[in-house]
């Protein structure tokens, strides 16, 4: 695909309009802060090697798990300080979820990019607060939304004068506790001018699938990231993990994060095309 869209610049990395490819990764939850900063270290070297901008991500809190009883993260306050943290460390830009429009501005102060999770992107209020802290925000796309519905969240957050927008495929519902990816979508959306991401992690998982816990098919990955990046997709979002399999939030759909040079070079090349 050919659909032009406009750039927008997060700390160093350029996101659409022509820009190379760009990555958001890191773990889906802030487990500890040595094992998140370990992550963000390899991810940053890796990004360095291959020359690709990358955004290091992880969230302070997992409002939507499957279970009461499920991981949530080291909330709010704890979560920033670490974000904090790994930012001065490693120098990444840093992405991280909010919840409520009343945690927009104090993330704000901390991270370079907010993002709005895919079940709250009608949300016309925490839209508007994260809008108007000027930040780059990033909207996931809902699975029970088309691609062309995406355009009114878009408006909402350009409504506070902020245009710096991005969109984020992850799957669409289909059927109990299964997702598929529609790579039209990847089109569409850029056709509103916005820098688009693929999630290639979420976009493998299985809602639920586990009873307390959602599934995943993560041999898909490579599959899937690589379809999107044929299709004009400006960055892709990997959750990755040294060891997937004992993650504490979304195992089942993360990357291995050893395996994951080797998956940029694929998709650099198809990149390059």
């Amino acid at each position: 695909m050919t659909t032009k869209n406009k750039s927008v610049k997060i700390g160093t990395v350029d996101f659409g309009g022509g820009a190379p490819l760009a990555l958001i990764a890191g773990p889906c939850v802030i487990e500890d802060e040595a094992l998140s900063l370990r992550i963000a270290e390899q991810i940053a070297e890796i990004g360095s090697k291959l020359n690709i901008g990358v955004i290091f991500k992880a969230s302070f809190d997992k409002a939507n798990r499957t279970s009461v009883n499920s991981y949530r993260g080291p909330g709010i306050e704890k979560g920033l300080q670490i974000l904090s943290h790994i930012k001065k460390t490693t120098g990444l830009p840093v992405l991280t979820d909010i919840h409520t429009p009343e945690q927009a501005a104090v993330v704000a102060e901390v991270v370079d990019v907010l993002q709005i999770p895919a079940f709250l992107c009608r949300q016309t209020d925490i839209l508007v607060a994260a809008g108007e802290t000027g930040l780059p925000v990033n909207i996931k796309k809902g699975q029970f939304m088309s691609p062309g519905d995406m355009k009114q969240a878009v408006l909402k957050v350009e409504s506070t004068g902020n245009s710096k927008v991005l969109l984020t495929e992850r799957g669409s519902s289909f059927g109990y506790n299964n997702l598929v990816v529609d790579m039209r979508g990847i089109d569409i959306m850029k056709e509103m001018g916005t820098p688009v991401v693929f999630d290639a992690t979420h976009s493998v998982q299985i809602p639920g699938g586990q009873g307390t816990s959602s599934g995943g098919e993560r041999r898909f990955v490579p599959l899937l990231s690589k379809a999107a990046v044929a299709a004009g997709v400006d960055a892709v979002f990997m959750e990755v993990h040294p060891s997937p399999d004992n993650a504490l939030c979304d195992g089942a759909n993360s990357w291995p994060l050893g395996d994951l040079e080797q998956l940029l070079i694929t998709l650099l090349k198809i990149n390059g095309i």
